[in-house]
C-alpha cells in the first residue's frame, strides 16, 4: 500500500513541486474525456486530484473505473492549478495533485444518501447508516468539537488540582427522579444492578475519603422519554470539591466555561456571570433558564385588573392566581386572526385556556390602549397598564390569566418565539446568567408532601434551616443552575455533611429511617465518618457541544445515539436476546413465559 505522507486538508501553494500520497474516500469524480479529476477527502478537508493519459496512461485508465466513496490511495506532485481554476471555497483549493500512481484500496456500494444531500434524507436513514452519515464534513466537526471541549476540560481541571476518578457504571438502584435502567446479576439471583442517572452520591463519599478536588466526564443513563436535547444516554461533566461555598464552586467552573468558549469559539465570555434569583427568573422570564439576549419581561398587574370589570380576570385572581403578560415591539406585524388563533393556539399548548390582548398608539404625545377588553378598564386603570410595561408605540400587550405557575408556562415560551419571529437577537451571541437562590421544597399537590426542587442532600441556606419544622416553603437552597441563551448547560449545589440536618430533610421529605437505610445506607454511614463541607455541578456535555455547534438536535453531537423512542437504528438495540442468556439471569419475559407454558401443556 502506497505510505500516506500528507492529510487531504494540509497541502498549500508553498508545496508545489513536492511529491506526495494521499489517502482517503473519492468525494466527487469528473470525467472530462481527457483529464479524469477527483476531489479526494478524508477527516481533514479536500484535494483535487487530476488525471492525465498522455504522461500517466495506467493511473487514468485505472481512475476511469472508480466511483463515489471507494478508498484509494494516490501518489503525484503538487502543482498550482493554473489561473482562473482556483476554489475559493477550500483551503487546498489554489493547489491539484497530478496522480502518478493509483491504488484502489477499496470499493463501495453505492450510498443509500448523498452526503452533499443529507440534510434533504430523514434523519431514520442517516442513523441506520450511521457510518455514511459520520462522514459528512458538518458531522465531523461536531465530533472533532466534541474531543476539543473535552480535551479543554480536562486541562483545566487538572490545572487547577482536580482528579479526574471513574465511578462504577453497575451500582445500587436509588432514587433520583427518574426510572433507572436495570442491569439483573447472574451470581446473585433476583439481584439488580443499576446503570448510574449521575454519579452523585460516589462523588460526595470521593470527598468524605479525602480526595478532595474530583471531576469525571461520565456516561449517564436514565430511562426517560427522550427529546431533541435529551438522550436516555448521556454525558456529564462532574464536578466536586471539599471546603467550598457556593462563590467557590461559580467562580471555579465559570472559568472553565470561559476557557471553552474562548478555545472552541474564540468568544471571550465576560467574568463574573451576571447571577440572578430564581424568584427574579420566574416573574420577570417565567422560567429558570431564561434566555437573557433580549429584554420583553414579563409583567404582572393583577394589582390593576382586579378592579376591572373584565369578569376572566378577577374571577382568576379571586381565586389565587394572576393575570400576567409581556409586551412586543412591532405590533402590527399581528392581525387580530394571528393573535386570536395563532398566537392563543401556541399557549394552549403550554396549557393556557386563551390570551387577552391590546394595541398601543401614540396619539397627541399620549399612549392610548385599544382592544377588545379595553372597554373592560378605566381610563385610569389602562394608563396603570401603560406605565407598568413602559410601553411605546405599536406595542402589542398579550396577557394570561391562570394561576401563576401556568402562567409562567405559557408566557416564557410565547416570549421566545415572539423575539425569534421578529429576530430580537443576534443567533450567534451568546448570554450566560448564573440562577441561585432555588427554594429547597416544592410542594406536590398529587402526594400532598414537600419534595426536593433539586435532590435531598442539597444543603439549605444556613439561615433558613431553623424553617424547617416551621416554614419549609419559604427555605432557600445553597443551589446553582447555569443558563446560556435560554438552555441550562449545568447545575449543582453544596451538600449536606451533617447528619443530624440530612435527617431533618428525610422527615420533612417523609423518608423514613427504614426507606433511607434501604435506599441510601451505604452514603449516610459515610457521613458518620467526618464528612468536610463538600459541594459541586455537573454539566451536560451534549447540551454544550450543541450550543457550540448551533445545532438543536441532540443526536447530532453524539456518534451513536438513539432515536426518539431509544432505539438504535444501526445496531436494532434493543433487541430480543437468547433463552439461554434469560435463563442464566433467572429472568423471563412474556413470551417466553407464553413459549414455556404452552410447552408445559404439550
Amino acid at each position: 500500500m502506497l505510505k500516506r505522507t500528507h492529510n487531504c486538508g494540509q497541502l498549500r501553494l508553498d508545496d508545489a513541486g513536492k511529491k506526495v500520497t494521499l489517502a482517503g474516500w473519492v468525494h466527487s469524480y469528473r470525467d472530462h474525456g481527457n483529464l479524469v479529476f477527483f476531489d479526494l477527502r478524508d477527516r481533514e478537508g479536500l484535494t483535487q486530484l487530476v488525471f492525465n493519459p498522455e504522461s500517466q496512461p495506467q493511473a487514468h485508465k485505472l481512475a476511469r473505473t472508480v466511483r463515489h466513496e471507494w478508498v484509494i490511495a494516490a501518489q503525484g506532485v503538487v502543482q498550482h492549478r493554473g489561473q482562473g481554476l482556483e476554489n475559493p471555497k477550500l483551503a487546498t483549493g489554489q493547489i491539484e495533485v497530478a496522480v502518478e500512481k493509483l491504488q484502489i484500496l477499496n470499493t463501495s456500494k453505492t450510498p443509500p444518501f448523498e452526503l452533499d444531500d443529507a440534510e434533504k434524507t430523514g434523519e431514520e436513514l442517516r442513523l441506520t447508516s450511521r457510518y455514511i452519515d459520520l462522514r459528512r464534513p458538518q458531522m465531523q466537526e461536531k465530533i472533532r468539537t466534541r474531543h476539543r471541549v473535552a480535551k479543554v476540560v480536562r486541562d483545566y481541571f487538572d490545572r487547577m488540582g482536580f482528579w479526574e476518578i471513574e465511578t462504577p457504571m453497575l451500582a445500587k438502584s436509588t432514587p433520583e427522579g427518574a426510572r433507572d435502567f436495570l442491569v439483573p446479576s447472574r451470581l446473585h439471583k433476583n439481584g439488580f444492578y443499576a446503570l448510574p442517572q449521575s454519579p452523585q452520591l460516589f462523588k460526595q463519599i470521593l470527598m468524605v475519603s479525602g480526595v478532595d478536588k474530583y471531576f469525571q466526564i461520565v456516561r449517564c443513563f436514565r430511562d426517560e422519554d427522550p427529546r431533541a436535547d435529551r438522550q436516555a444516554e448521556f454525558t456529564q461533566i462532574d464536578v466536586e470539591a471539599s471546603f467550598v461555598d457556593v462563590d467557590d464552586i461559580i467562580a471555579i467552573n465559570e472559568k472553565m466555561v470561559a476557557e471553552v468558549w474562548k478555545k472552541i469559539l474564540d468568544v471571550d465570555v465576560k467574568v463574573p456571570i451576571r447571577r440572578i434569583s430564581y424568584k427574579e427568573a420566574m416573574a420577570d422570564y417565567g422560567t429558570d433558564r431564561p434566555d437573557l439576549r433580549f429584554d420583553m419581561k414579563l409583567r404582572d398587574i393583577s394589582d390593576i385588573a382586579k378592579e376591572c370589570t373584565f369578569k376572566v380576570f378577577t374571577s382568576v385572581i379571586e381565586k389565587g392566581g394572576v393575570v400576567k403578560g409581556l409586551c412586543t415591539a412591532n405590533g402590527d406585524k399581528y392581525s387580530r386572526s394571528d393573535i386570536e388563533r395563532t398566537l392563543t393556539e401556541f399557549v394552549a399548548d403550554y396549557g393556557a385556556k386563551g390570551l387577552a390582548w391590546f394595541k398601543t398608539k401614540k396619539e397627541n404625545d399620549k399612549f392610548t390602549l385599544a382592544g377588545t377588553i379595553a372597554k373592560f378598564f378605566t381610563p385610569e386603570q389602562l394608563q396603570q397598564i401603560i406605565e407598568r410595561f413602559g410601553v411605546k408605540d405599536g406595542d402589542l400587550l398579550l396577557l394570561v390569566a391562570d394561576n401563576e405557575k401556568a402562567a409562567n408556562k405559557a408566557l416564557a415560551p410565547l416570549r421566545c418565539r415572539l423575539a425569534k419571529e421578529q429576530n430580537l437577537y443576534d443567533e450567534n451571541s451568546f448570554e450566560f446568567v448564573w440562577v441561585v437562590d432555588f427554594p429547597l421544597f416544592e410542594w406536590n399537590e398529587d402526594a400532598n408532601r414537600y419534595d426536593s426542587l433539586h435532590h435531598p442532600f442539597t444543603a439549605p441556606v444556613p439561615a433558613d434551616v431553623a424553617k424547617i419544622e416551621t416554614d419549609p416553603a419559604n427555605i432557600c437552597s445553597m443551589a446553582y443552575d447555569i443558563v446560556v441563551n435560554g438552555s441550562e448547560i449545568g447545575g449543582g449545589s453544596i451538600r449536606i455533611h451533617d447528619t443530624a440536618l440530612q435527617q431533618k430533610i428525610f422527615d420533612l421529605l417523609r423518608i423514613s429511617k427504614s426507606q433511607a437505610k434501604q435506599q441510601f445506607g451505604f452514603f449516610l454511614k459515610a457521613l458518620e465518618y467526618g464528612a468536610p463541607p463538600h459541594g459541586g455541578i455537573a454539566f451536560g456535555l451534549d447540551r454544550i457541544i450543541m450550543l457550540l455547534t448551533g445545532t438543536d438536535n441532540i443526536r447530532d453531537v453524539i456518534a451513536f445515539p438513539k432515536t426518539q423512542r431509544g432505539q438504535c437504528l444501526l445496531t436494532d438495540a434493543p433487541s430480543e436476546v437468547d433463552t439461554k442468556q434469560l435463563e442464566e439471569l433467572n429472568l423471563r419475559t412474556q413470551r417466553h413465559s407464553h413459549a414455556v407454558e404452552q410447552k408445559t401443556n404439550e
